[in-house]
């Protein structure tokens, strides 16, 4: 099983004029960290207007100063939202191949659609139609890797024939994930031929399901790229001390902070009509998630706090669902810089050499 560090950049108030600028100087020092302890992946979110729940809105640029930065760990969009108004299709894979080159070859894009009102309304993007871009985007984008020139007719958009360049260092093209929360979507996912990035919070026993579907579309794909990526990805809150009882005194109400910030996203969908394609994600947040606790998301496998024989515990919970990776969320709500550090040292150091 491999290890992704997953972040929003979170910037809880009240914070001074610096405040932004030290959290991504702290980020950059945690990745350069991770790279050295093992860990697999970075990731971060494409996020715009979330105030204090992310400050994540131009993810492109922080991947270059990483690219630079590290040697080892894969960079990793999760992710690049494919509605227009966002992201035209022909810039995301631009700047992909541009990252593929500086980075020796270490990008993988993560795709996905939006799901907060707060960004959808900020960039005029109509919810209702927000599905069918990313999936006409979806299927552009790895051909402009690979055909030249690529043309395009659909829908959304039209391309005369043109050279998009640069293109990417991996061949045929880098691997390609999609986000993912509803199990209808797992099951598209894996008939796309498409990776999973899984931030639902629903602990190891909702994966075990969900995961299933996913290898049954599988069975039927017909990727979206040149190949298919068989992997799974899934988000846990993890917080790893020397000290069981400490770890989980210090994390959890950081962890809880999260998920309740996360909740208030989707408070503008009262009263609006939501699509059908957003019903599952909005009635979870709004029932299923907010009714849990501290303790609940403790005791499903969604957070993993404590010394290191407990987080292997929780994660042994994850690889026996048929998870691939731990999308591994450390910088949640105000814990401070050092102890995200030590977390990140104890896991690279005794949870990371278990699973390998």
């Amino acid at each position: 099983m491999k290890f992704g560090l997953m972040y929003e950049i979170q910037i809880p108030e009240p914070h001074g004029p610096t405040a932004e600028q030290d959290r991504y100087n702290q980020v950059l020092a945690q990745v350069d960290l991770a790279d050295e302890v093992g860990f697999d992946y970075f990731w971060t979110v494409e996020h715009h207007f979330l105030t204090e729940f992310s400050h994540c809105s131009a993810p492109e640029v922080l991947y270059g100063a990483i690219s630079q930065r590290t040697k080892r760990i894969r960079i990793g969009h999760a992710v690049a939202l494919l509605p227009g108004q966002y992201n035209h299709p022909v810039r995301v894979a631009e700047r992909v191949a541009v990252l593929d080159i500086l980075s020796n070859g270490r990008v993988d894009l993560g795709t996905g659609r939006s799901t907060t009102l707060i960004e959808m309304d900020g960039f005029e993007v109509n919810p209702e139609e927000t599905r069918a871009q990313w999936e006409e985007a979806v299927r552009m984008i790895p051909k402009m890797w690979t055909e030249d020139p690529f043309s395009h007719e659909g829908r959304f958009y039209t391309i005369p024939p043109r050279s998009v360049i640069p293109k990417p260092v991996q061949k045929p093209h880098p691997p390609m994930w999609v986000a993912c929360s509803q199990p209808e979507s797992f099951k598209n996912a894996g008939e796309m031929g498409l990776g999973i990035l899984c931030f639902n919070l629903g602990g190891h026993d909702q994966l075990v399901e969900r995961v299933g579907l996913y290898r049954e579309g599988l069975k039927h794909a017909h990727p979206v790229g040149e190949f298919v990526n068989d992997q799974v990805a899934a988000l846990c809150v993890i917080h790893c001390g020397e000290d069981d009882e400490e770890a989980k005194r210090v994390g959890g109400p950081e962890g809880a902070w999260f998920v309740d910030m996360a909740e208030k996203l989707y408070a503008p969908w009262q009263g609006r009509n939501v699509p059908e394609s957003y019903q599952f994600a909005v009635n979870a947040i709004q029932t299923e998630r907010a009714e849990k606790t501290m303790e609940d998301h403790m005791a499903s496998g969604a957070f993993a706090m404590g010394n290191p024989d407990t987080i292997i515990k929780v994660l042994q919970k994850y690889q026996e669902a048929g998870v691939d990776q731990i999308l591994c969320f450390m910088q949640m709500g105000n814990l401070a810089h050092s102890r995200i550090m030590d977390s990140i040292k104890l896991v690279g150091k005794h949870v990371i050499p278990y699973f390998k």
